[in-house]
């Protein structure tokens, strides 16, 4: 029994869906039984909510004119990973070979620049270039149970986890590199719950920041960091700041995807990730473009009535033609000369609005991405986004 127990792995998912279980009955673990759906968000409006799951105007537009955007599935996969704390993870490292709190303990310097967390925390302030082009310390700074670029840095395990979060030297050393990083992004921190705000250099800082998009995977593993060392709750702020910012104010336009792909599905609990994501949808336009909505709803298995919803195309087709209807056209003199769909095809033209033409993807051209492998697939000159992330 222990050998077979032993050798048992977890069966990782294949889909987005399968992976985002932000708008389903949840089965996380570290799910409360009750969730709290208030706060963060403001209420969106019925109209609201018509305007960003009917059709419009746009909508009615060729097939062939709009984009097909889909979900990335190896963020989607990394993300939950990380939520569900790594399932298959090996066996944890003996308590002397913890590097990352001896490193936070200023016991050992960080590999391979040979500098010890102090000399950070005093000297690096204020430094941007060097917390731009330096690329080997934020492995360190914001450890992980995954490894990231810098093959130096050690990998931080369940037991490390549960002796930093009771040191009290390790964690208060911490907060003071999260606040480092946030002045380098333009922010400042403003309580011990971990509210954010823009600071005095916010405009220089989210400049730079629009334009440096490898910090956003700094900021990806800067957010799942925070929630390993016992900061789960510093997640929501943050990620609410750059929402405003990058759909509302328009300072960090090019933040968008990353936020939205990224940002918001480090955060652990479900019903925290609807509030931002219907805060996100009630700002983003084209509002018909949000992927990252409700998925459908499935009545009588047809889904005539269904909406946009996360990995769809954006694109609706029309429901069936009513039957009454149906006999008049098809016992009217002109019948013959149109052409008839039936209920059944109707159908089928409604699921590949649903969940795009799946089969008609082809590969496109590859370019590099936020230091990591961004293939970009076109059908008919369409383009769909697959962005593997390579952790920092």
């Amino acid at each position: 029994m222990g050998n077979l127990l032993g050798s048992w792995r977890f069966k990782e998912p294949s889909t987005v869906e399968e992976c985002d279980s932000t708008w389903g009955s949840d089965s996380e673990d570290d799910e409360p039984a009750v969730e709290d759906d208030s706060g963060v968000s403001d209420s969106v409006s019925p109209e609201r909510e018509r305007a960003a799951g009917d059709s419009s105007p746009q909508l009615a537009e060729p097939r062939d004119s709009l984009p097909k955007m889909k979900r990335s599935f190896y963020a989607a996969r990394d993300l939950y990973k990380y939520r569900h704390s790594y399932p298959n993870y090996r066996k944890s490292r003996q308590p002397n070979e913890y590097r990352n709190l001896c490193f936070y303990l200023n016991k050992i310097p960080l590999v391979p620049d040979g500098i010890y967390i102090e000399e950070i925390l005093t000297k690096w302030r204020g430094d941007y270039d060097k917390l731009e082009h330096n690329h080997t310390y934020i492995q360190w700074l914001f450890p992980l149970r995954e490894q990231g670029l810098n093959f130096y840095a050690h990998e931080l395990t369940q037991d490390e986890i549960k002796e930093f979060q009771s040191t009290r030297e390790a964690k208060r050393r911490f907060l003071a590199a999260y606040s480092i990083m946030l002045d380098f992004y333009g922010i400042k921190l403003l309580d011990k719950s971990g509210n954010v705000a823009r600071a005095s250099n916010w405009q220089e800082r989210f400049q730079h920041l629009n334009e440096s998009q490898h910090n956003y995977l700094r900021i990806t593993r800067i957010l799942k960091s925070l929630g390993e060392l016992g900061y789960e709750a510093f997640k929501a702020p943050l990620v609410r700041l750059f929402l405003e910012e990058s759909l509302c104010h328009n300072t960090l336009p090019n933040m968008q995807h990353s936020v939205l792909e990224y940002f918001v599905y480090t955060i652990r609990l479900p019903a925290t990730r609807r509030q931002l994501l219907r805060y996100a949808r009630q700002h983003y336009r084209p509002a018909h473009a949000f992927l990252w909505g409700p998925p459908p709803k499935r009545r009588g298995g047809g889904g005539a009535e269904g909406s946009v919803g996360a990995g769809s195309s954006g694109i609706r087709a029309p429901a069936p033609t009513p039957e009454p209807q149906r006999r008049a056209e098809e016992s009217s003199p002109t019948a013959s000369s149109g052409i008839i769909v039936s209920s059944h095809d109707a159908m089928m033209c409604q699921e590949l609005g649903g969940e795009g033409l799946k089969s008609s993807a082809g590969l496109g051209s590859s370019m590099s991405r936020l230091e990591g492998a961004l293939m970009m697939a076109g059908a008919r000159g369409e383009m769909n986004d697959y962005s593997e992330i390579v952790p920092l």
